[in-house]
Parts: structure tokens; C-alpha cells; sequence
């Protein structure tokens, strides 16, 4: 209670951030330093300039673009300052447009916290304050930064609603080096060499040394073509080994000292590093889990774990992480427990509207689905789709092949050569394999169930999901039946909720089974609009 009442600012008292900013900003600064005097010595090359008159230039570039740094960052600091009192979290700031910006504390519902490698050295901290709305809105108040100190003491104050013993409360999973093992089932491993050479090229030519650049990539092009037997396998296996080491080193920063815990009415997630994030969301804003299994990571045996709440998605526009992840990619079998073990919370009394399955009429299978909750997230409550729904890929992937045949033998017919005649037949010939795999791997994904407290889904081929959503967010369907879909009997019946993405389908439901899966989900919903026949 002490760092709470020290985290709460007097009467009027507004706080700065960290000095220590500065000190990080020039640090920060270093690497446009290096962009710079690359720059100039790119420009000075070849004018006949004296080797001091060179080095004093670059100095004098370098201790412009630090102390412009700098200058900016004092300048940020002075204009800015927050407060928290026993209401409010507010924050002044702008330079040329002066904001006001504040937000209730019963509205808290997430802090993330995150220092990069520098920001640790001096012991800082940047703070993002969540309200449970995307963040796309501007509903996320960022303190940039605090000490670390202040930090973990804010966090603390602002997420004390609601404190109670929590059942089960600590740590839910931790990082086991084993799991590295499924860093490189992702398309990475293929294209890292790719953007590796990408970034080596732009360094290169930044330093003036573009010609260097050109000069080797005609020298393995003239090897390529002299050997190709020889040198197309090693350049694939040197650009498998490229792409494998890298996304084993991107899960060692991303995920290194992983920790998933329970706090009293809160999950707060710690990963990295170098660059350490610390999560704290509260566990009334959970409205289910995401199972995502990408095929690589489906055929080694792996998943991963997503959250579906409020006001989560990616970081924001100039960061590429999933905020919502959960987990890294782990066991399949320890997936679905932790999915289980977090989709069951008790962070509010089960609906009291009538359960799935209570009645004797129903979806087909509604009676199986509705033990979903007693036997966890367990695949074998899923009811599969009619037949209909596989007929339907089939038919697409053949027409598709169909289309491509078309235009190979239009191809053919126009092209000069004759070798290219024969190759552009490869790609509706490989197409028929794939596209008919497809077809029946999506069929087979598809599933749905209804549980006590869950509305199961999983769709996809390629990236198969499965979502756990809770009932009691769904605040409205959606019922889309195409020309086609009406002429199978089928239909897609959406979810829409403000978690996550913010909808959720079924597809390819029967329509029946469709609409009486919508009915039962959340009762009284849709009843109104619903035309029931008379037996």
C-alpha cells in the first residue's frame, strides 16, 4: 500500500519523466551518427580532401546530430508532465500542439511495459496504458519513459481494482529451452537469407560501396550459371541455414525469460532478452483463446497461444509484434492445456441463461458439444460440417485449376519458344495436387461446438485456428448465405464481439444447425428473428 500511496501524486503536483532520457537519446543517437558520417564520406570520396579536414567534418556532423538529439529530448521532457491522483491518470505534452490527455482509473484495464537494450542500461522504463479499446483510437496513454522504480510502482497502483485470492494464483508457464525446437517451422526459414541481404545491400550502398555489392552478385551469377548442379543446392542450403539460425536467434530475443503468471485478477506475461516486455492485463477483459497452428509448426507437432480481450492487438503502427500472443510456440498437447487452464477462469459468475444441451432438442451433436467445458478444450467435442462444405472447396480448387489449364494453353500458344511452351503447363499440374489438398484439409479443419461457458470454432488450412469464445461477449450476429451456400443448404454465422478482431465465424454450417447454434450461444439474441417450423 505504501508504493500505491507514493505512485499517487499530491494536490496539483504534476511529475516529469525520467532525466535519465537523455543520456539513452544520445546513445539512441549513435546510430544516426553512423548513417550520417557514412553519408559524408560517400560524398567526400574522390574530392581531394585532406584526411583531417575529413575526420573534423565527420566530428563536427557527429556532435550536431547528438546535441540536436538531445536538445529535442530536453525540450520533450520539459514540455511534459503527468500526474496520478486517486482518480485520474493524466498527461500534458506537445511541443507546438499542446495535448491534455487523462484517463479514469476504473477504466485501467491494461499496462505494458517496455525497455529496449539501452533504455535497461540506465533503467528505464516506457509505460502504455490500455483502456480496453484499440488502440488505433487513441485510447492508449504512454509514459516515455520512466524510471524503472516508477514504473513497477504505477503499474501496481493503477491495476489495484479489484484485488481478491485467486485460486491457483502464480505462474501458469515458463520458458523451456526445448522449445527452440519449433522456432524454425515458420516461412522465415525459408526467406531470411532474403531479408538478410536485403539489409547487407542497404548498409553497403549507404557506405558507397554499391559497386562492391554489384561486382560480387555478378561474380555468383556467372558461378551459378557455370555450375548450376552444384551451386543451386548449396546456395538453397545456405539460405535454409541463414533463414533456421536467424528465427532461433529472433525467438531467443523475443522470447527469452518467458514467464506467464496470475496476479490477483490479472495475467501478466514477461518475455525478452534484450528487449524486456512485461504485460499486465486484467482477466475480466478475457473474452477467449486462439489455438493458431501454421502447417510447418501443425506437422512438427507445436501451436501457438493467442489471447482474444479488449484493446489488444499489434503494439501500434511502427511495431510488428503481436501484442495478444500468449505464448511462444510450444508443445500441441501443452497448448490446449494452458488454453484450458486460461479460458476457464472464473473472473465472473456462468451465465444464467439456459445452458447448451439442457433441452432434448438441438443442434445435431449439441449434446456432445455441451461437455466441451467438463472436458477442457478437447478437440473431440468438435462437430464436424456437412459434406457439403468439402464439396464446395473441391469444386473451387478444380475450378481454379481449371482457369489456370486456360490460361497455360492460351500461354502456349502465344509464346515463341518451345521450351516455355512446355513449362507453363507445370503450373496448373502442380496446382491439381495442391488445390485438392487444400480443398479437403480445409473441409477437414472445419468445426464447431457449444460449451457451458465457450463457443468453440476452427477453420483453416494452411493456418489452422481454433477459438474459444465466451458467450457472454458475443454482442451480435452476423448470417451470410451466398448463391452458393443457399443452393448446399449451407450458411456463415459471425460472431461479433469487441474482443480481438472483432468477429469470429462459422463457416459453412448447416443452415439449421447455423441458426440454432446462434440461438442457443447467447439465448434471446436472436429469437426474435428467427422463424422456428411447427412440428
Amino acid at each position: 500500500m505504501n508504493d500505491h500511496a507514493g505512485a499517487i501524486s499530491p494536490e496539483g503536483g504534476w511529475r516529469r519523466l525520467a532525466g535519465r532520457s537523455l543520456w539513452a537519446s544520445a546513445v539512441k543517437s549513435l546510430a544516426i551518427v553512423a548513417g550520417v558520417v557514412a553519408a559524408l564520406l560517400r560524398f567526400l570520396t574522390g574530392r581531394d580532401w585532406p584526411i583531417g579536414g575529413v575526420v573534423a567534418l565527420c566530428a563536427a556532423a557527429a556532435v550536431l546530430v547528438v546535441a540536436a538529439v538531445v536538445a529535442y529530448d530536453v525540450a520533450r521532457l520539459r514540455t511534459t508532465r503527468w500526474r496520478l491522483t486517486p482518480e485520474r491518470l493524466e498527461l500534458r505534452s506537445g511541443l507546438t500542439v499542446r495535448q491534455h490527455r487523462s484517463i479514469p482509473l476504473d477504466r485501467v484495464r491494461s499496462v505494458n511495459l517496455r525497455a529496449d537494450p539501452v533504455a535497461r542500461v540506465f533503467g528505464l522504463t516506457v509505460v502504455k496504458v490500455g483502456t480496453g479499446e484499440h488502440a488505433a483510437e487513441g485510447t492508449e496513454l504512454v509514459l516515455d519513459p520512466l524510471t524503472r522504480h516508477e514504473a513497477e510502482s504505477l503499474r501496481r497502483t493503477l491495476l489495484r481494482q479489484d484485488e481478491r485470492p485467486a485460486s491457483g494464483e502464480g505462474p501458469l508457464a515458463r520458458l523451456r529451452w526445448s522449445w527452440i525446437r519449433y522456432a524454425p517451422l515458420s516461412l522465415w526459414s525459408f526467406t531470411g537469407a532474403a531479408l538478410v541481404l536485403g539489409a547487407l545491400y542497404k548498409a553497403l550502398d549507404s557506405f558507397g560501396a554499391k559497386g562492391l555489392v554489384t561486382e560480387a552478385a555478378d561474380g555468383l551469377w556467372d558461378w551459378v550459371t557455370a555450375r548450376p548442379l552444384v551451386a543451386v543446392p548449396l546456395l538453397l542450403a545456405a539460405n535454409l541455414a541463414v533463414g533456421v539460425l536467424g528465427s532461433v536467434l529472433l525467438f531467443a530475443e523475443s522470447w527469452g525469460r518467458y514467464r506467464l503468471e496470475r496476479e490477483p485478477g490479472r495475467l501478466r506475461l514477461h518475455r525478452g532478452l534484450l528487449t524486456t516486455r512485461s504485460l499486465t492485463l486484467e482477466e475480466r477483459r478475457l473474452r477467449g483463446v486462439e489455438i493458431s497452428e501454421p502447417l510447418l509448426l501443425r506437422l512438427g507437432g507445436g501451436a501457438r497461444l493467442r489471447t482474444i480481450a479488449t484493446g489488444l492487438g499489434k503494439a501500434d503502427e511502427h511495431e510488428t509484434e503481436d501484442a495478444a500472443a500468449l505464448t511462444p510456440p510450444l508443445p500441441r498437447a501443452l497448448a490446449w492445456s494452458l488454453a484450458t487452464e486460461i479460458a476457464t477462469l472464473p473472473t465472473a459468475p456462468p451465465p444464467s441463461a439456459p445452458q447448451a444441451g439442457a433441452s432434448g432438442h438441438g443442434t445435431p451433436g449439441t449434446g456432445r458439444a455441451a461437455s466441451a467445458d467438463a472436458r477442457g478444450l478437447g478437440m473431440g467435442s468438435l462437430v464436424p460440417h456437412p459434406a457439403a462444405a468439402r464439396r464446395r472447396r473441391i469444386v473451387r480448387a478444380l475450378v481454379t485449376v481449371a482457369v489456370l489449364a486456360a490460361a497455360a494453353g492460351l500461354a502456349s500458344w502465344l509464346l515463341p519458344w518451345q521450351w516455355s511452351r512446355a513449362a507453363v503447363w507445370a503450373v496448373p499440374a502442380l496446382a491439381l495436387p495442391f488445390g485438392m489438398w487444400l480443398a479437403v484439409e480445409s473441409a477437414r479443419s472445419l468445426g464447431h461446438a457449444l460449451g457451458r461457458r465457450h463457443l468453440l470454432t476452427r477453420q483453416g488450412a494452411v493456418v489452422r485456428r481454433t477459438i474459444a469464445l465466451d458467450r457472454r461477449g458475443v454482442s451480435g450476429w452476423t448470417i451470410t448465405e451466398s448463391y452458393f451456400q443457399r443452393r448446399d443448404g449451407l450458411l456463415t454465422v459471425s460472431a461479433a464481439t469487441a474482443a480481438g478482431k472483432g468477429r469470429y465465424d462459422v463457416v459453412d454450417v448447416d443452415r439449421g444447425d447455423g441458426l440454432e447454434l446462434a440461438a442457443r450461444a447467447v439465448p434471446g439474441l436472436l429469437e426474435p428473428f428467427l422463424v422456428r417450423e411447427k412440428k
